[in-house]
């Protein structure tokens, strides 16, 4: 599948295999995206990009996180960031503190409310990612995917520039 095809017309671009198999993936993980946040908002309350957040600060535990660390970690704007943790805070899944290593500085961390809502929601997700993404494939597949999956995710996330 990866050797080099001459693609000169539409037709050979839409066939072509490497073509055709970025347009699985990426077909696949809009659609489980789709499905698998929308199962959240309607369980759980929340957006799967607030989920993600939630799990995000969940590995940091601690004092929490900047919001560039937060932005760099969901690939969003610092804008995009602290518009989502607005909403988060007034949820009341979030709160800001005084960052203790930069006196001008404000972490984000999990709220008791926040915690509690990242355990439920992943149970919940826990069951409709087997649901939607494990029982359709063949068992003995499954953990060289996820691994593959993995490898992909580090590769393009160590070419996307970092944040200032």
């Amino acid at each position: 599948m990866d050797e080099r095809a001459e693609i000169s017309s539409a037709k050979e671009a839409a066939d072509n295999p490497l073509v055709l198999a970025f347009g699985r993936l990426q077909g696949a993980a809009n659609r489980l995206e789709y499905i698998l946040g929308r199962a959240l908002e309607e369980e759980c309350g929340i957006s799967h990009l607030m989920f993600e957040v939630l799990l995000i600060l969940g590995r940091a535990e601690g004092a929490g996180l900047s919001m560039r660390a937060v932005a760099q970690e969901q690939v969003l704007t610092t804008g995009g960031a602290t518009r989502l943790v607005d909403r988060m805070e007034a949820a009341g899944l979030v709160e800001r503190a005084e960052d203790p290593g930069d006196r001008r500085g404000r972490l984000v961390r999990l709220t008791e409310l926040g915690e509690q809502t990242a355990v439920r929601a992943s149970r919940a997700h826990v069951e409709n990612i087997r649901r939607y993404f494990l029982a359709p494939l063949p068992p003995e597949d499954r953990d060289r995917f996820a691994e593959d999956l993995r490898i992909l995710s580090h590769s393009a996330r160590d070419v996307l520039p970092r944040l200032p």
